[in-house]
């Protein structure tokens, strides 16, 4: 079993993707409001505010999408995912990185 974390750069894409992990059976997710710190730094602290000439066109709030899954659905998902926003090796559609889980309390069927 694995922790899969997911942060979608564009919100717009959230129907879709949410529809990716539906069709791979994948349930439970839970989604954040998240903002990346290079956002923070431009934005909201004084000294780094040439950072926003720099954060020009980036997008100011993105969300953040974890589960867990088997292992073996992890390249499919990935695969998957990258259907609809594009490589993840392109900056800017996302970042996905799992991580191995040892123990799950509190979910039925775990």
């Amino acid at each position: 079993m694995k922790a899969f974390f997911f942060v979608l750069n564009r919100e717009e894409l959230l129907e879709e993707i949410l529809e990716v992990f539906l069709e791979m059976e994948i349930g439970g997710a839970t989604i954040l409001d998240s903002v990346g710190m290079g956002s923070i730094l431009a934005h909201d602290i004084p000294i780094f505010a040439g950072f926003r000439q720099l954060m020009e066109g980036s997008r100011p709030a993105n969300k953040t999408i974890f589960t867990l899954i088997p292992e073996e659905k992890e390249v499919p998902l990935i695969k998957a995912i990258e259907q609809v926003v594009g490589s993840l090796e392109e900056p800017g559609n996302g970042i996905a990185f799992t991580l191995p889980v040892d123990s799950v309390y509190g979910l039925r069927g775990h």
